[in-house]
């Protein structure tokens, strides 16, 4: 293979980096696997074999994870994200491919960085790789730009939100498609709203499509613990309509779904929401005063649907980074998910091109233990905003930015 470093595409956000692959040798011969994982996946030790050729291999995976970082100078700098969080993994047709940690995912995101491109390369002593951010394509309909223009409800507070996410990661015309975008969505929402009650089981059944369900760390096996499920989510996509017609696919599901709520104005529309909430086979648990309830539902090993994006104050708050700016985030999850062994389950909805929608759940989130239980509060609800910022920038115009998120945090801190 050639020595040379490949070409960086022009006007491409693009690292570079080359590696000697006498230096990767050492760090092999002087560590055991234990050590290495701290640095390259099981898979990516697997892949690179054993032999002659496997420090070639890993000095080729090191500079692809350099390469990556170079994309995000900031966050390296900031030791937000590291080497490890960037694996390079063989797909089907042997081409290399970038699996990103849930961390270095956010980063991505922020940056509007769908997806990272690899070319490899090395020879008898050197191994080079160029990694290429390519953008997000998104699309802003004609409806979005009107409303954007013409009816900008909230306007100020969606592009300052915005900017609090992206800011500096991306040019100001982007962050406005995105505002343009989540006025389409809007739009998009009530049609859908008003429309669902005159479908027939059968579409509904159709409209959605439920991921993470069976598959290891899923929502089945997380459940089988007993302890019941804390399944951490927000307002994204159209979180009525795509829970309501992605549980009712489930027999099993009926009636073991609780949604911690927070009643919405004017009364009728409450009234209608949490109608179509018990006509479907939930529950209901006001955000204020259920905590017996809710604990009940869970040592019952039930499942309890937690919004956790909008902003707290009060007792009821602790202060803690969303995005990197302090915001007041709801203790609530954290006190229980400590008191009953619960495990937490992130999960997010959003709208396909086609109109269908997907509802996920991802893995649970990993326990935090902690002497002092103030701290380990803290740290859970701090957990739960990463695990949401993760969400909301997989598919940004679909999250709710009408919302003021970060309204006076900083006084409280």
């Amino acid at each position: 293979m050639s020595s040379e470093a490949p070409a960086a595409p022009a006007g491409e956000h693009c690292g570079i980096d080359t590696i000697e692959i006498a230096r990767v040798a050492r760090l092999v011969e002087a560590n055991d696997e234990a050590a290495l994982a701290r640095l390259f996946s099981a898979r990516e030790l697997a892949d690179a074999g054993e032999g002659p050729g496997r420090a070639a291999s890993l000095a080729a995976r090191f500079a692809a994870k350099e390469a990556c970082l170079k994309l995000f100078p900031r966050e390296t700098a900031l030791e937000t994200i590291a080497a490890a969080d960037f694996a390079v993994e063989r797909d089907a047709y042997g081409a290399p491919q970038v699996v990103p940690s849930p961390v270095a995912e956010t980063v991505m995101g922020r940056y509007r960085i769908a997806r990272i491109a690899l070319s490899m390369s090395h020879d008898a002593t050197r191994a080079s790789a160029v990694a290429v951010g390519e953008r997000a394509v998104l699309e802003v309909p004609a409806i979005g730009r009107f409303i954007y223009r013409f009816l900008p409800f909230r306007r100020e507070v969606v592009l300052e939100n915005l900017r609090r996410v992206y800011g500096g990661r991306i040019g100001e015309a982007e962050i406005v498609r995105i505002a343009q975008a989540h006025y389409a969505h809007l739009a998009r929402l009530l049609g859908e709203f008003l429309r669902f009650r005159w479908l027939s089981p059968a579409a509904r059944k159709a409209l959605v499509r439920v991921e993470n369900l069976d598959e290891p760390g899923g929502l089945w096996e997380t459940h089988a613990r007993g302890k019941g499920v804390l399944i951490l989510t927000g307002h994204f996509g159209n979180w009525e309509v795509a829970t309501i017609a992605g549980v009712q696919k489930y027999p099993e599901a009926y009636g073991r779904f609780h949604f911690v709520r927070r009643a919405i104005k004017p009364r009728w529309l409450e009234a209608l929401v949490t109608r179509r909430f018990v006509r479907a086979g939930f529950g209901v648990l006001p955000k204020r005063g259920s905590l017996d309830a809710l604990c009940g539902r869970l040592e019952a090993g039930d499942l309890v649907v937690f919004p956790f994006d909008q902003h707290a104050r009060g007792r009821d708050a602790v202060v803690v980074d969303f995005f990197g700016h302090p915001a007041g985030t709801f203790r609530s999850l954290a006190i229980i998910a400590q008191a009953t062994g619960a495990p937490i389950m992130p999960a997010s909805s959003w709208r396909e091109t086609d109109g269908t929608h997907v509802l996920r759940f991802e893995r649970p989130l990993e326990p935090i233990a902690n002497e002092d239980p103030r701290d380990e509060v803290a740290a859970v609800t701090r957990a739960c905003n990463a695990a949401l910022e993760r969400l909301v920038v997989r598919h940004p115009e679909q999250w709710w930015w009408v919302h003021r998120r970060w309204k006076g945090a900083a006084e409280q801190r």
